[in-house]
């Protein structure tokens, strides 16, 4: 029973995937132009580029103040601080798949993405830190690319960079009294990045829609050490499919979950 529909494939997910096999369908396009014999193909830079206005192919900067300026480095998003959940909630999609494999290890970028959480508020306090644990283990599964996909964007020296387009729907989130939580959906552009052997490079866009829970109110954990304070956006949870909602009211023989068992799985 939920207030939402979702569609079976998981956005980024596929959207990843995409993007890395069109690329590598680019990379071969090359090596066969360097080839002897080859036969006269397209150039790559007349197949794959990125020629959206919105492309970029490096971690766009964020307006005020940040939580880790360093992250750029790393080929990261960087965390904005800010209480509006628009401004957070297009940072956030965008970290989901902003990464750069020469400059960092999946594991290293993920421990990034989980200084991005803050636990889920609506759960009793026992409840909380295993929510927590939930949260960013979907991520690790069913939101961002698997290991093998990013070895295979490292064997070319990949990197990607995403950006949310257009308009970014906010929705509330069921079962929250404080009003502080919203769902936030969006189409986000990624612009995928390779190498071929000889050190050119080849770019392509694929496009996801995809959903993000975010916490903007008192009950938040800002990230120790940093600019932030209880009350600015954290994340609560990437959903591993985007969220739209709809028009919905219990069956009659259906009844709200109760709240002292927390929310219903959603």
């Amino acid at each position: 029973m939920t207030a939402f529909d979702r569609p079976r494939r998981s956005g980024l997910v596929w959207a990843l995937l995409g993007g890395i096999v069109l690329l590598g369908g680019v990379i071969a396009l090359v090596v066969g132009l360097l080839t002897p014999n080859a036969s006269p193909s397209p150039s790559p830079t007349e197949t794959s580029p990125a020629n959206s206005p919105s492309a970029s192919t490096t971690p766009r900067p964020v307006d005020g103040a940040v939580v880790d300026e360093s992250a750029v480095e790393s080929g990261w998003a960087p965390e904005p601080v800010t209480t509006d959940a628009e401004t957070y909630v297009r940072a956030a999609l965008a970290a989901a798949s902003t990464f750069d494999t020469t400059l960092s290890t999946r594991d290293q970028w993920l421990s990034y993405l989980d200084t991005w959480f803050t636990p889920d508020t609506r759960y009793p306090e026992a409840d909380r830190p295993d929510r927590l644990k939930a949260a960013q283990l979907e991520l690790r599964q069913g939101v961002v690319l698997p290991q093998e996909m990013w070895d295979s964007l490292a064997m070319q020296g990949g990197r990607v960079v995403a950006n949310v387009v257009g308009e970014v729907d906010l929705t509330d989130v069921p079962e929250d009294t404080t009003g502080d939580m919203r769902i936030g959906t969006a189409d986000v552009e990624l612009t995928f990045t390779q190498q071929d052997g000889t050190g050119e490079e080849s770019s392509y866009t694929e496009s996801a829609r995809v959903s993000v829970q975010v916490l903007c109110g008192a009950g938040s954990v800002p990230t120790p050490g940093s600019a932030q304070q209880a009350g600015d956006c954290k994340v609560v949870r990437f959903f591993t499919e985007p969220v739209e909602k709809l028009t919905w009211a219990p069956r009659p023989s259906q009844s709200l979950p109760s709240r002292t068992r927390g929310p219903a799985a959603r």
